[in-house]
């Protein structure tokens, strides 16, 4: 009788985590490090640019000693998967992290991944008009490049350190139960590192914000659509609106990113002031008085249309779902009601607008001037299609100047303090104006975007700037061509974004109302606003949104509610 002999064979298990072929250890172990390193990074990395600080990374992520726990509780095969789309969604939770620092530092709040999407071709467009085209391509393609390096490197990374710690899996459980209890202990003595709990949970809670902001957003959406039917103008009858403006030309201008930064902030507020009063001077001498206040805009940094809409609509317009929903409704905007009236004839001046407008229907504006309207022939400033001196020029020349059976209501957009503030224009001769050529000197002598754009202070200086030019141009424009029936109502949308005002800065914006006729004023004189152009610092601030039923109040309109 024979008796055959076989090599004890090993277990699925020990066959399945054995290395296949040596591997030299320095690399095997640098690419581990490495491999680690990306990991904890990414469920450490906070979500705003202030608190990207050394102490953030050296902490305990609990997430991380999960993963440990069941990468080592699952076979092969399942624990390639599940590291796999892990570290594929920890590579989407870094690009969430990495999106929302910069729309903290561009718009004072975090991206909500159901409506910001659209804004990231605004992005590309900012670029392409501020850099450059070339400079757009390629930062849209290192974008691409950036968001597949990390989805790919976080997978592979997962994938790798589940392996090793299957490969050895003794030590690995020790080590995973001594971080366990690491943790634990930290959290439950409130060990700190730097002011930060060393026990962390920061890409579990990055995971609670997202969410909360999706459900936040979806039953906001409904809520909204019900108070944009409500409306205590809404049945007001048109001889019933503004009363007490017939017969007046009344101007609603916007002045870009003119926030209360540009008065009050230490850099930006010696010049900006100084404009501001030598302009009331230059005002009251061509009989003109003014008020001021603050307004609190509903967006920051950005998104200039919701500052508009906020205020023109009377609703707290501060994503871009509200914003669609009340364009497509029948909620009165305080420019629609001057059309609603009969009585005037209603403009838009929008040298920012260089495709189609559908807004034009719900701001109720016969005749919308668009960038290509306006007969502008000389450069663009960055982003400005036109300095804001042209563009009142060609307003008064192609609408205000003209004689009319109506008076005019006109709603002005004023680009020239848009980011990124480089270059700037200067005020020429009015009569030298021509069709702008005359600008091509002063746009190749100015400063160039990447000059300025990663330095605040030189941000700051030149913002300010910027806010000098846009008020002078109006005030001046106002000087020269206004009447005893002119009103003027002008306004920031927003703060300038938080590298130039500041992280810490509030949201309000300037408002005045300048006018010849001493009963305009008379009718705000309960509103208590500072006399002049300068808001005083504890003049009052209202919510934007208030502006319009506030107005139309004053001015002598009777409410008639309606619900929809």
């Amino acid at each position: 009788m024979s008796v055959s002999t076989s090599t004890p064979q090993p277990t699925e298990d020990v066959l399945d985590d054995a290395p296949q072929r040596a591997r030299p250890p320095i690399l095997h172990w640098t690419v581990t490090a490495l491999a680690a390193l990306l990991v904890l990074a990414a469920l450490l990395l906070p979500n705003a640019l202030p608190a990207l600080k050394p102490n953030r990374f050296t902490r305990i992520p609990v997430e991380a000693i999960i993963g440990a726990a069941v990468a080592l509780w699952l076979p092969k095969r399942p624990r390639t998967i599940v590291a796999a789309v892990s570290g594929a969604g920890l590579g989407i939770l870094t690009i969430l992290n990495l999106l929302d620092m910069g729309f903290r530092d561009y718009l004072g709040r975090g991206f909500n991944m159901i409506l910001d999407w659209e804004l990231l071709d605004d992005a590309q467009s900012y670029v392409k008009d501020s850099m450059g085209g070339t400079v757009a391509v390629f930062a849209a393609i290192g974008a691409i490049v950036l968001v597949l390096l990390l989805l790919s490197l976080t997978a592979l990374a997962m994938v790798r350190l589940s392996n090793v710690l299957a490969a050895n899996r003794a030590k690995a459980t020790r080590g995973t139960l001594i971080a366990a209890m690491a943790w634990i202990t930290c959290y439950a003595l409130g060990l700190q590192l730097g002011g930060v709990p060393i026990a962390a949970d920061r890409a579990a809670a990055a995971l609670k914000i997202q969410a909360t902001r999706v459900t936040d957003t979806i039953r906001d959406e409904a809520a909204f659509a019900r108070e944009a039917k409500s409306d205590t103008f809404g049945a007001t009858p048109g001889s019933q609106l503004v009363p007490d403006l017939r017969g007046k030309d009344v101007i609603f201008t916007f002045i870009e990113s003119y926030g209360r930064s540009a008065i009050e902030d230490p850099v930006m507020a010696p010049g900006v002031d100084r404009t501001l009063t030598s302009s009331t001077e230059a005002l009251r001498k061509a009989g003109y008085s003014a008020r001021s206040g603050w307004l609190t805009s509903a967006t920051y940094g950005g998104s200039s249309w919701l500052g508009h809409s906020t205020t023109l609509s009377g609703l707290w317009i501060d994503n871009q779902q509200r914003y669609r929903t009340v364009m497509a409704s029948d909620h009165l905007s305080l420019t629609k009601a001057f059309q609603k009236t009969g009585a005037w004839d209603t403009v838009g001046v929008m040298p920012g607008i260089q495709k189609g407008w559908p807004e034009q229907r719900y701001y109720g504006l016969d005749k919308v001037y668009n960038a290509f309207q306006l007969g502008y022939q000389g450069p663009k400033f960055s982003w400005s299609t036109m300095p804001d001196q042209y563009a009142l020029e060609a307003f008064q020349r192609q609408v205000h100047g003209k004689k009319r059976d109506k008076p005019l209501m006109s709603e002005v957009i004023l680009t020239s303090s848009h980011q990124p503030w480089a270059p700037i224009p200067k005020m020429v001769d009015w009569n030298d104006l021509g069709d702008g050529k005359i600008f091509d000197a002063i746009q190749k002598a100015g400063k160039k975007p990447s000059d300025i754009i990663t330095d605040p202070t030189k941000s700051r200086e030149e913002y300010g700037k910027s806010i000098q030019y846009s008020v002078t141009a109006l005030t001046q424009w106002l000087e020269r061509y206004g009447t005893k029936n002119t009103v003027l109502v002008f306004l920031g949308d927003h703060q300038p974004i938080a590298r130039v005002s500041g992280n810490q800065a509030s949201r309000d914006v300037p408002i005045s109302i300048v006018a010849k006729d001493p009963k305009v004023l008379d009718k705000i004189t309960d509103w208590n606003w500072t006399e002049g152009l300068k808001p005083a610092h504890n003049a009052p601030v209202w919510k934007m949104s208030a502006f319009r039923d506030r107005f139309l109040k004053a001015y002598g309109s009777t409410p008639h509610p309606s619900t929809g």
